[in-house]
């Protein structure tokens, strides 16, 4: 797998998977709002918050269709909600003294000069914008790492801006994503996962994560995603196009929380550990007797049998025992010794 640097943090295979709180514009263009957001989702122990910056002249023609997530125009809705450049460096400077990571995705090419602007050093690239070639090379000619979600596209064009972006030298992951609000379960396939990381072995692959509900994102640390995305929202039952799908911050500690036992348990090592050494003596079983056996009786089967503690002769070597005579009288119900017999 490969690697991504954002600011200073390394994301790659062993390293600790990145927790991206999607804030997007659940803040409705309240700053109060979003610096609240993200002072919780660092207490929360998210790595970093993400914002989107919307010029929705830049990005979008007034009349657009509406998807049912919407409960007004997508166009409208920006020209009351988005926030400014300026703004955008308010809350990279908030995200800068709370210390978590502040990352943005620009939703044009224009937006993407304003965030390089105030010092931003990686993007987030919507679904939207992934088989965007022409604004994809703009925006790679900036030499900043890129994080890509792949949802709404086919595995021809998932391969077709892979290699357009390698072409393009840039530094790149990809986060599988399904583009519904929220996703029907079915639809998750969650184990395209896998076979993102079994293609493109050299970029680091994560997983972007529209349901309501925390499943499928520890599904996926299990599975090898090495980032996490998740929309994050103050109050679940405030209006706005991404009500559906974001968790609150309760659910994000619970998030964070979970994924880094999760990733605690992902070795591939199978060995007896020190803990279940002391579990071993009394859980495992040995041969014991069943009757009395005088010394010099040829011992049958039904003279033996095995219980717990783990303590004596192995359970699996009763069968080398039947034949045998024993040497001193033995007595029933207690663990054979290898010296009572012959």
């Amino acid at each position: 797998m490969g690697c991504l640097k954002i600011y200073d943090r390394k994301i790659s295979e062993g390293a600790p998977v990145f927790i991206i709180a999607e804030a997007a514009d659940n803040h409705l263009g309240n700053m109060a709002t979003a610096r609240e957001m993200i002072r919780q989702a660092k207490s929360a122990g998210a790595d970093c918050i993400k914002f989107q910056h919307h010029l929705p002249d830049e990005e979008m023609l007034p009349d657009i269709p509406m998807s049912d997530n919407f409960e007004e125009p997508l166009y409208e809705f920006l020209k009351k909600n988005a926030i400014t450049i300026e703004q955008h460096r308010e809350l990279k400077a908030c995200c800068e003294k709370a210390g978590i990571i502040y990352l943005c995705t620009p939703f044009s090419y224009k937006a993407a000069l304003e965030l390089d602007s105030i010092g931003v050093e990686a993007f987030k690239i919507g679904s939207g914008e992934f088989t965007d070639l022409v604004s994809l090379r703009k925006i790679a000619e900036l030499n900043k790492p890129m994080i890509l979600s792949t949802g709404m596209s086919t595995p021809d064009e998932i391969r077709e801006t892979y290699n357009f972006l390698k072409q393009l030298d840039a530094n790149f992951g990809f986060m599988n994503c399904v583009s519904e609000y929220p996703p029907i379960y079915e639809d998750m396939n969650i184990g395209f996962i896998m076979a993102l990381i079994d293609e493109f072995p050299d970029i680091v692959i994560g997983h972007s994560d529209h349901t309501p509900d925390l499943y499928t994102s520890f599904a996926a640390v299990a599975l090898g995603a090495r980032m996490i995305e998740k929309h994050i929202t103050l109050d679940k039952h405030q209006k706005g196009p991404d009500r559906s799908v974001s968790i609150d911050m309760k659910d994000l500690t619970q998030l964070v929380d979970g994924i880094r036992k999760i990733e605690k348990t992902l070795g591939r090592e199978k060995t007896v550990h020190e803990r279940e050494k002391q579990i071993r003596q009394w859980a495992l079983r040995s041969v014991v007797t069943t009757h009395d056996i005088p010394a010099g009786t040829l011992i049958k089967s039904e003279m033996l049998w095995t219980k717990r503690p783990g303590t004596g002769i192995p359970s699996r070597e009763l069968h080398n025992f039947i034949g045998k005579r024993a040497k001193c009288f033995i007595k029933a119900n207690t663990l054979l010794r290898r010296q009572d017999v012959e």
